[in-house]
């Protein structure tokens, strides 16, 4: 069964983010449906269109073709810029289809917020980072300059890198 949702020419891009989103997204995550088809008859950007259907078909599981990031919301114990760095890794690990990653503030709260993750990028110290396989931490107080590249090597030891398209 395909999802369908049509807008109206009134509709801007953030409603048809928004309400595509909560509409085909929540069947999705019932189990309702196998694709998606939204249209506006006023968007001429297909590429906004595509991308907002991949987001929900990734979100709901449906279809995974980006990465995925787990990222704690930032509060008084977050041990580093959380957003620079977030980004920082984001440009480095894009590419790698299907791989979660976890970018948690520190130690607290961030190893349960990232459960389900496949790597795990935790601040536990000032300038200090715990990098995580799943639940278990295999590398503790790397200096927070060397973590990106510690982090990349963790993913190509398990054998889950792919150099990126040029």
């Amino acid at each position: 069964m395909i999802l369908s949702r049509k807008f109206s020419k009134k509709d801007k891009n953030l409603n048809i983010q928004l309400n595509s989103t909560i509409d085909i997204g929540s069947l999705l995550i019932e189990g309702y449906g196998d694709g998606i088809f939204i249209e506006n008859f006023e968007t001429k950007n297909i590429n906004f269109i595509n991308s907002t259907c991949f987001g929900i078909l990734q979100a709901s599981r449906r279809r995974i073709s980006k990465t995925e990031y787990i990222s704690c919301p930032s509060c008084g114990r977050t041990l580093f810029d959380l957003e620079e760095t977030t980004a920082m890794i984001r440009s480095k690990t894009g590419h790698l289809k299907g791989v979660k990653i976890g970018i948690m503030g520190c130690i607290v709260n961030g190893p349960g917020e990232m459960a389900d993750a496949d790597y795990g990028y935790v601040g536990t110290g000032v300038g200090k980072i715990s990098l995580y396989r799943g639940q278990k931490m295999v590398k503790s107080s790397i200096d927070s300059k060397y973590a990106t590249k510690a982090l990349i090597d963790l993913i190509k030891e398990d054998g889950n890198w792919v150099e990126p398209k040029k």
